[in-house]
């Protein structure tokens, strides 16, 4: 079925699983490996709208927050992903970025948690780093998660207990320390009150580690933690599609996620999170440090 059909569909009623019904983990082997190529070939085809998108720059719309927009786009690919995962589990709960996280109960039962267009500010600029992610959680925490770069032809995947993979090749976090490090971060723009605290962190790290790096995708940085191109990420305000998909591909390579404080992340808020190579460790936060007045 081509693009187009498939969204002139997408205002059909959808089953939003109202009573959480819980189900087996991913059933059998076959069908974990039948339902994850089902989503890495739909997450590819979307891909292609984000390849052959043009005149954007007419097809932006401002939300709330500084620098924080959708595109048609973002919609186009998000109706596209409810309807298409939705046939394939279709009690499922859905949580995507064009939705409300207090709207979409994610705690009980299946539940697919998407970003369209992460990195939405670059791919309206033509910056060409923007992804599309998918996860499936059950009972609140991701069991699956699919991000796909198409401008670098690179698929990451991941089933929990399975490890994480690109383009079908197994990956590993790094065996690097934070001296050996790269750093990885996002400046939680929609967020002024958070900006010097993020660079406050950012200089933290930085000035025991090698570099620096600022991509403007958390699912992309956290790929890349995932397959040991980079050592350290943090972002001081991220939403659960912009890493719950990311979170389980770090922890399938051998990473660690958690808060600035090594506590563990949640799946149903906005939150503090990191990621790490495994001889990373946390360092004492900056208000410990006294940083920040």
């Amino acid at each position: 079925m081509e693009i187009e059909q498939i969204r002139e569909q997408t205002d059909e009623p959808v089953n939003r699983n109202p009573q959480g019904q819980t189900a087996p983990l991913l059933g059998t082997d076959a069908q974990e490996e039948t339902l994850l190529k089902q989503i890495i070939e739909l997450v590819r085809e979307c891909g292609t709208i984000l390849l052959s998108a043009d005149d954007i720059q007419r097809k932006i719309h401002q939300k709330t927050g500084k620098g924080n927009f959708v595109t048609d786009y973002d919609s186009k690919v998000q109706a596209i992903l409810e309807q298409r995962l939705l046939k394939l589990i279709p009690e499922a709960a859905f949580l995507g970025e064009e939705d409300r996280m207090d709207h979409t109960d994610i705690s009980r039962g299946y539940a697919f948690i998407v970003d369209p267009i992460d990195g939405t500010a670059n791919f309206t600029r033509g910056y060409n780093v923007s992804c599309i992610s998918v996860a499936l959680a059950l009972d609140g925490r991701p069991v699956l998660g699919v991000i796909h770069n198409p401008y670098q032809k690179e698929t990451f995947h991941a089933i929990r207990g399975k490890g994480a993979y690109l383009n079908g090749e197994k990956i590993s976090a790094s065996d690097r320390s934070l001296e050996e490090g790269l750093i990885l971060f996002g400046t939680a723009p929609y967020h002024e009150e958070l900006t010097r605290k993020s660079f406050e962190v950012a200089y933290h790290y930085m000035s025991r580690a090698q570099d620096l790096r600022r991509s403007g995708s958390a699912a992309i940085d956290l790929c890349m933690i995932a397959c040991g191109r980079a050592e350290f990420f943090f972002e001081l305000s991220l939403c659960p599609w912009d890493y719950a998909a990311g979170a389980l591909l770090v922890e399938e390579a051998g990473g660690i996620v958690s808060d600035l404080q090594g506590q563990p992340i949640s799946y149903n808020r906005k939150q503090t999170v990191t990621a790490r190579a495994p001889k990373v460790k946390l360092l004492p936060t900056c208000e410990q440090q006294h940083l920040i007045p």
